[in-house]
């Protein structure tokens, strides 16, 4: 389309021209004393034409052969450039092939090539060092020189670079931040992540960094909060973001060292967390711990009633729980079994009767029984238990059990035989 438009302009011209000149028989006089020049009109056009054509070719000319010096330098200035892309790019192919020394050295060559460029000659140049100096101590990293990598490091982390290549200086501080994790060094690893603008630390990144300090670190709630919003991201698949969740909120249980510190990080989680398995039986099993022989009477029936409020949720998924949370679900309501109302009596029988093999439910039904000295009852829960249980523990307080409730009846050879069928299991 735009060769038409040429064309017919060309063709304008033609006819413009053709309308000027064709028929002008007008001439033009010079007077040069003692001479007169008669000159036709049209011949003194195309003179002009030919002089304004001639005088900006020359005006052209000088202009060029004025600027070869700085084309030169420029050309020049582009060679260096492309070589130094090209070393930049080098090393970078290097380092992910895991060919680190041979990285280490296109990027030194790029470092060595950038030292005679003065700054501002290039649009990215600050970029490209930085760039240089992250994979030279990328490289060195990789080949466990902490000297060389502390170093190139440093210089990538300059704040003259930083201000030219902010995305570049954000990039190495990640970097300095994993390399330090992978040290070991939790207090350097929270120094650099602190560096990072706020928007940066908020990226996926840097937020599984900030897990990996806290982990590092033992900060176990930090740990857990962070992985909360990993979760919430999706940084991880839901499988993995429960079983991180799980692993940190066991920690924290773990750690718990009084009871108001117990409470309080468990009022800390949400509802799904509390409706795990693991996490409910863990806090359980340390709250019986934290209830020593030194607690009063008062704050242990509290314990005993936290317990059975964080067992709570466990009981409708009675069947889904596995042997070992079985056992671990039994051991925790046994010390408060004292405390147990009718109410729970009642619905710990009815949870029996529609698991009537389970003899982990017989063995707790049985004990129930016993202590609000229901001897009966608690005879046959205890009896069918002893038939079902495989673990060692709880069958060895089976048959303690059917011992004494033999010597409450006066039986005191089925008392003895208890006795010894407890005796061979320590």
């Amino acid at each position: 389309m735009r060769s038409v438009f040429w064309l017919l302009g060309l063709a304008a011209l033609a006819v413009a021209l053709a309308l000027l000149v064709g028929h002008n028989e007008a001439t033009l006089t010079l007077f040069w004393p003692p001479y007169r020049f008669d000159v036709s009109f049209n011949f003194v056009v195309f003179c002009l034409i030919g002089g304004f054509v001639l005088l900006y070719a020359a005006l052209r000319a000088f202009s060029m052969l004025r600027d070869l010096p700085a084309q030169a330098q420029r050309w020049r200035s582009q060679q260096i450039e492309r070589a130094v892309v090209g070393s930049v790019m080098d090393a970078l192919s290097h380092q992910l092939a895991g060919r680190f020394v041979r990285a280490q050295s296109a990027a030194q060559q790029a470092v060595d090539q950038l030292k005679g460029v003065p700054a501002g000659q290039w649009p990215r140049r600050d970029q490209l060092q930085l760039l240089a100096h992250l994979l030279l101590a990328e490289s060195a990293q990789s080949l466990q020189n902490r000297e060389r990598r502390d170093e190139n490091l440093q210089a990538a982390l300059s704040p003259k670079l930083a201000k030219s290549a902010p995305e570049a200086h954000e990039g190495a501080l990640l970097r300095a931040v994993r390399w330090a994790v992978e040290d070991h060094d939790a207090d350097a690893a929270r120094a650099r992540l602190a560096e990072l603008p706020q928007g940066a630390g908020r990226r996926i990144q840097a937020l599984r960094l900030k897990l990996r300090i806290a982990r590092l670190g033992g900060e176990t709630g930090e740990a857990l909060e962070t992985a909360r919003v990993l979760a919430k991201h999706r940084a991880f698949s839901p499988e993995a973001s429960r079983s991180i969740v799980r692993g940190l909120a066991l920690d924290a249980l773990r750690e718990a060292h009084d009871m108001a510190q117990l409470d309080a990080f468990w009022n800390g989680l949400d509802a799904t967390e509390r409706a795990m398995p693991e996490v409910a039986l863990a806090a359980a099993r340390r709250a019986n711990q934290l209830t020593g022989p030194a607690t009063s009477e008062q704050d242990r029936e509290l314990v005993h009633a936290r317990v059975r409020a964080w067992l709570e949720p466990l009981w409708p998924e009675f069947g889904a729980l596995d042997v070992a949370q079985q056992r671990q679900l039994v051991l925790a309501l046994e010390p408060g079994l004292g405390e147990l109302d009718a109410a729970g009596l009642a619905r710990l029988e009815q949870l029996q009767r529609q698991w009537p093999q389970n003899g982990f439910l017989q063995y707790l039904a049985g004990q129930a029984c016993m202590r609000r000295q229901l001897w009966g009852k608690a005879a046959q829960m205890l009896n069918q238990s002893s038939h079902s249980l495989d673990d060692p523990a709880l069958l060895r307080r089976t048959w303690r059990g059917l011992a004494q409730l033999a010597e409450e009846r006066g039986d005191e050879t089925a008392a003895q035989a208890a006795w010894k069928r407890a005796a061979l299991l320590d």
